[in-house]
């Protein structure tokens, strides 16, 4: 068991006999009375979001992962495959489950599985990726003071903001913590 304080974003635990990933952390302390922590929760076999608040003091029960390298292989709609790079098999998880992180697979690409008593729940991916640029807005010059951005579609069909000079075709490193292009590799 562990204190509800102890609880960071990542964290992996057991509610009510529910696996839950906290997506978000906010701890607050009032004037008087005890403190108050605010998540907002995943569950890590249904993909349901859920917001839970904890008073300071409640103890939720913490839970052992097993973690493999695996690499993605394709998906067919609903599940998603991977391969494990030791063993050869052929683990998968359902896209509800997955959540934003289908935005970022990319064939080949090697990230961590998560197993719990030895059925996958989550994958945990690299802190970067490179996708490739399929759809560039154009960009124009002299329209603003400071660096410009603009839309762009990139292979996996997620949308963000790159500066102006991206074109179709480039390759552009993500963060997927946040969504954000980084740079043009």
């Amino acid at each position: 068991m562990i204190g509800v304080t102890e609880l960071r974003k990542g964290v992996t635990f057991e509610l009510d006999g529910e696996l839950y990933k906290v997506l978000e952390y906010q701890h607050h302390k009032p004037g008087r009375g005890n403190a108050i922590i605010r998540t907002k929760l995943r569950n890590l076999r249904t993909g349901a979001l859920i917001e839970r608040t904890f008073i300071s003091g409640d103890r939720v029960q913490d839970v052992r992962l097993e973690h493999k390298t695996v690499q993605y292989m394709y998906n067919d709609g609903d599940m998603y495959y991977f391969l494990d790079t030791e063993t050869y098999e052929q683990p998968a998880l359902p896209r509800k489950a997955l959540g934003d992180a289908v935005n970022y697979l990319t064939d080949g690409l090697t990230l961590d599985l998560s197993l719990y008593e030895g059925e996958p729940i989550d994958i945990e991916l690299p802190i970067t990726v490179d996708l490739k640029v399929v759809e560039a807005e154009p960009g124009v010059r002299g329209d603003t003071a400071q660096g410009g951005t603009k839309k762009a579609k990139l292979e996996t069909g997620l949308v963000i903001n790159v500066p102006l000079f991206v074109e179709a075709g480039d390759v552009v490193r993500v963060d997927t913590r946040t969504g954000e292009y980084i740079t043009r590799v």
